[in-house]
Formats: structure tokens, sequence, C-alpha cells
């Protein structure tokens, strides 16, 4: 399958769910970070022709440049597109300072939080809507290492591209044409106050995950496997204790 038609299996994908679902639904809701996860995901949704809303929203720091521009390119291709910017910081900051005065502080919940309020944000806008939330986590982060929150960005109603690898996300938005700036941005989750990058937090680039992925003998393998290990919670459905009556 080539590119192209990997765009037409995605967004025909997309069509059939909508079409199949008992309640239609009549818009589609993409967090739109400004890297090419989110770009793709919110292009091919547009390519739907369902009403698509691109949603940025800051906490602390304004939008990214490349955010703003994709969401420039996306209106001026498609008439069905519908760009929000919903400010949080004040939001976030209310939820910081009350749970910090409690004694509840902790940096990686607090980035964590920004995740999951983003995600409170679009169940908003979707149940407004009468739309579904569209993941952006592509194959290497929801599947390889769980480089996602969990009831934030892993929190979606469906996952158009969790089955590409980050190399076919790059080949696919190439494909659609989208900006030049968006391709190349340095990877970032942007819930850090010191901007660092998916990297910095991983210890291996999305490259190096990817070879170790397929190849098992790969030299990075078994930094993978230990990525991957911390987060295998997240991949596996939530435990239930099963209470089997026929045992009385």
């Amino acid at each position: 399958m080539n590119n192209r038609e990997k765009i037409d299996f995605i967004t025909k994908w997309i069509n059939d769910y909508v079409s199949d679902m008992q309640t239609q639904a009549k818009t589609l809701i993409v967090g739109v970070s400004g890297g090419i996860d989110s770009a793709l995901t919110s292009t091919i949704c547009a390519l739907t022709g369902l009403k698509t809303i691109a949603v940025r929203m800051p906490i602390i720091t304004a939008s990214p440049i490349t955010s703003i521009n994709h969401c420039n390119w996306l209106l001026k291709k498609f008439n069905n597109v519908e760009i929000c910017e919903i400010e949080l910081t004040k939001t976030f900051e209310m939820f910081s300072n009350i749970t910090k005065k409690e004694r509840f502080e902790s940096e990686l919940g607090f980035a964590n939080s920004k995740s999951r309020l983003r995600m409170v944000t679009l169940y908003q806008i979707a149940s407004s809507t009468n739309g579904l939330v569209v993941g952006t986590g592509n194959k290497v982060e929801d599947f390889g290492v769980g480089f996602f929150t969990k009831y934030g960005d892993g929190g979606v109603d469906i996952s158009p591209i969790a089955d590409l690898t980050k190399t076919q996300v790059k080949e696919l938005a190439k494909e659609l044409g989208i900006i030049d700036e968006v391709l190349d941005a340095e990877p970032t989750d942007g819930l850090w106050d010191d901007e660092r990058s998916d990297e910095d937090q991983l210890g291996l680039s999305y490259e190096k995950i990817e070879e170790a992925m397929i190849n098992k003998k790969s030299n990075y393998r078994d930094k993978y496997q230990e990525i991957r290990k911390k987060s295998l919670h997240k991949m596996k459905s939530i435990p239930v204790c099963i209470i089997n009556d026929d045992d009385d």
C-alpha cells in the first residue's frame, strides 16, 4: 500500500466508523500541538469532509508558532475546518496552587495534569458539538513505549494513526504537503516548563526506538525494553477483581 492509499484508507476508516455509530458524530475534535502527529491527524480528519475542529490549548506558554502556522494552512486548504484556541493557564495555575497548598506537589503529576486538562477540554467541545475526540498518538508512542498520559492524551474516542510508525507518519505528512516547519520540528509533548524534548525524556530518539521495535538484535533493544517496561500499565486494560459466585 503506497502513501496515498494509506491516507485514503485511514480517511475511509474514519468515515466508516462515524457512519456505523448509532449516534452519528457531526464533528471531529483534534488537539493541535504543533507536532507532526497532530498535524497529520488534523489534516486527515479534514479530508473526511466532516467538520473538523482543531484546538490549540496553551498552558503557561503561548501556542507554538508551528501550531499556529499549521492551523492557518488548514484554513486555507479546507472549508470544513474550524480553529479554536482555549487558554488554560489560569485553570491550571488554580489547580496547581490548590494541590501545592495541600502538599500534593509533583513535577511529573503537574505535567500529566496539563495533558488531562486538555483531554477534559476536548471532550467538553465534543459534547457540545456531537463530536468525537480524535487521538494523535502513533504506533511507536502508543504501543512501543507507552509515551502518553493515562487519561490525558491517551483518552480519546478513535486513534486513526496508531498503527503508523513515526517514519510512516512523516512520509504521509510529506505526501499531504504539510508545512516544512512542522515536518522538521523536534518532537516534544509540551508539558514541561523547561521545554524538554521527547528524546530527553525517553533517552532514545524515535528512530532508534522504531529500529529496536522491528529488530530484536538492535543495539538499542535493551534500552527500548527498559523504557517500555515502565509504561506497560498504560497499554493494558484496567485490572478488574473478578468475583466468581460459583465458588460458593
